[in-house]
């Protein structure tokens, strides 16, 4: 694999997390952002924010020109279950507190927020809503006019298989059609990449490896950002217990300076 040192490894500290499985993916998500350099990205179902605040975190700190719009009616369905509005409230406080400017929350359906934007305008298009595969179908084929020629489109959770997801089965078909450049990420719930017809040649190394690479490449690359998100992971565990300490800390100088009071 030609040499690669993404950003998520040089300077990447995730400021926003919540439970969501798309933690295995977070520093895809952030090289993904400083490589297409996206003017206009939407994410179609957002949920408790972790995917979506990772892009945008990736526009602010890559000094990108883009905007991102989340599209979900924040009511959850049946494979997530319905959740009150305190996820909402959350996802909107730190859009307005860390990305202003950057951040656009859309409660709506996501046929509804298709008319809100121009045919192939979106430069990067993340498909997480609904995971039937009839659900999956309908996103994709309702949103691909929407994407610019050589726009990327990520599908979460092509590898669960649980249920009446579907997502998996799409996404297979979609791959093997041979229509597409595609490459998949096996590990968590799996992530799905592809790359629209036309559009620029591929210029950035992260976008040839992934749309313009050998099979062994994509191995490789798969085997990288497994070993990214372990690396992250540990630094969250390191700042965590910084924290813990540095608590711990404060809270014994506070009991001190009080006993040298009395």
């Amino acid at each position: 694999m030609a040499i690669y040192i993404p950003p998520s490894i040089r300077n990447f500290s995730v400021e926003f997390m919540c439970f969501s499985t798309w933690v295995d993916h977070l520093a895809f998500g952030y090289d993904i952002v400083a490589a297409a350099r996206p003017k206009l990205t939407v994410e179609l179902g957002s949920q408790g924010g972790l995917s979506f605040f990772c892009f945008c975190q990736s526009l602010k700190e890559n000094e990108i020109d883009g905007i991102a719009y989340a599209v979900d009616t924040w009511e959850g369905e049946e494979h997530t279950g319905k959740y009150d509005e305190t996820v909402f409230d959350t996802v909107q406080k730190q859009a307005r507190k860390k990305y202003a400017g950057y951040a656009y929350l859309m409660r709506m359906l996501f046929e509804e927020a298709t008319h809100h934007f121009s045919d192939e305008s979106v430069d990067l298009l993340h498909i997480d809503g609904l995971h039937t595969y009839d659900a999956v179908q309908e996103d994709f084929t309702t949103w691909l006019p929407k994407v610019r020629p050589g726009g990327i489109i990520l599908f979460h959770d092509i590898q669960a298989r649980m249920m009446d997801f579907g997502a998996w089965r799409f996404w297979e078909e979609l791959s093997a059609s041979g229509e597409y450049k595609t490459m998949e990420f096996k590990n968590g719930f799996g992530l799905g990449v592809l790359q629209k017809k036309g559009g620029a040649a591929n210029e950035h190394p992260l976008l040839k490896l992934l749309f313009d690479s050998s099979p062994e490449e994509h191995a490789e690359l798969r085997a990288f950002y497994i070993h990214a998100g372990e690396y992250l992971e540990l630094n969250r565990a390191a700042e965590r217990q910084e924290r813990i300490t540095q608590k711990r800390q404060d809270k014994l100088k506070a009991e001190n300076k009080k006993s040298q009071q009395q």
